[in-house]
């Protein structure tokens, strides 16, 4: 599977805004997926995961609350929304895929993820 991220872009604090990434491939809905975030400097940081059929769907701590990942696995898309976003929200968003996971622990470790999209950048403006 290969991924595509989209979406980002400059808003204010408060704005919302959705990343969508787009697989090519069939065997996308086989797939754990996952959208990471990284600022220059740090290392990638979880943001969420979901899983094949969609049911599980894992947070990190930021972002709870505000954030929403889903997958429409008939159009190979998976989607984050981003609500009520603050200026620590800003960074370069990466959409991840990898084998299903047995645990929760696993979908925010980024070794477990072995394809990655092109980043899209998202600004948040104070």
């Amino acid at each position: 599977v290969q991924l595509q991220a989209s979406g980002g872009g400059l808003v204010q604090a408060g704005d919302s805004l959705r990343l969508s990434c787009t697989a090519s491939g069939r065997t996308f809905s086989m797939y754990r997926l996952g959208w990471f975030r990284q600022v220059p400097g740090k290392g990638r940081e979880f943001v969420a995961g979901i899983s094949t059929g969609g049911n599980t769907t894992p947070y990190a701590e930021p972002v709870n609350g505000r954030f929403t990942i889903s997958r429409d696995n008939a159009k190979n898309m998976v989607y984050l929304q981003m609500n009520s976003l603050k200026p620590e929200d800003t960074a370069v968003y990466y959409c991840a895929a990898g084998a299903p996971a047995l645990t929760i622990s696993a979908y925010s470790k980024e070794e477990n993820y072995n394809t990655w999209g092109q980043g899209t950048l998202v600004t948040v403006s104070s």
